[in-house]
């Protein structure tokens, strides 16, 4: 079945409202990752995660983060890739560069996206986190229709999980990761929450101190 963009579906309705099954969000498209496994018992979804990936990195547009999500990434297909032959990783969603909506594991479920990381004190963040790719860059800047894609997929999941703060990847793994990084409009991002009406979560206080206000 044909998607449309969660911003788009949106847009027109009712007649195309997105719905969750499982765990899976109807304006996404569907592409299972076999890199999952379940949430601790009792444990809530508490956070949203925000990454960035491209591969080779800088390269946008082509099959390799599917492939690598999918452990069939061909490691001829560039000498980058032999470097990351063998790893075992997935987020819930990615965010290709056009906005259009990848998931890979039901977010009931807990993706291999964080790594080693800890939020307000709390270890190992995919136990309670939704991971989000935006495929794109650090320091290099990202798509408005990515921006848009992603707050509409935040006020989802706001209505189906307990989610009260989101945080980058270099926020819950600092020193090891930097992704989103600087190209990241934290700004932009809280002002399209803002502006859809989303209850305000917690932001990391390096991550909206500083990045400048979007221009008018």
């Amino acid at each position: 079945m044909a998607t449309v963009s969660p911003q788009t579906a949106i847009e027109r309705g009712d007649a195309v409202k997105p719905r969750w099954y499982a765990g899976w969000w109807s304006a996404a498209r569907r592409c299972r990752s076999p890199n999952f496994g379940p949430r601790p018992a009792g444990v809530a979804v508490s956070l949203l995660v925000v990454h960035s990936i491209s591969l080779p990195p800088g390269r946008y547009g082509g099959p390799w983060i599917e492939d690598l999500f999918l452990n069939r990434l061909d490691g001829r297909a560039d000498p980058y890739f032999e470097s990351i032959r063998g790893l075992r990783v997935s987020a819930h969603f990615v965010v290709r560069r056009d906005g259009e909506l990848v998931q890979f594991v039901s977010c009931d479920q807990r993706a291999w996206h964080a790594g080693v990381s800890s939020h307000r004190g709390r270890e190992n963040c995919n136990d309670f986190s939704i991971g989000v790719e935006l495929e794109g860059l650090e320091g290099e800047s990202f798509e408005q229709a990515q921006y848009d894609a992603l707050v509409a997929l935040s006020c989802a999941l706001a209505r189906r999980y307990p989610i009260d703060a989101v945080a980058g990847h270099e926020h819950v793994a600092p020193g090891r990761k930097r992704d989103p990084g600087s190209g990241f409009d934290w700004r932009r991002f809280r002002a399209g929450l803002t502006g859809a009406g989303l209850p305000d979560w917690d932001f990391p206080e390096s991550a909206t101190r500083r990045n400048r206000p979007t221009a008018e």
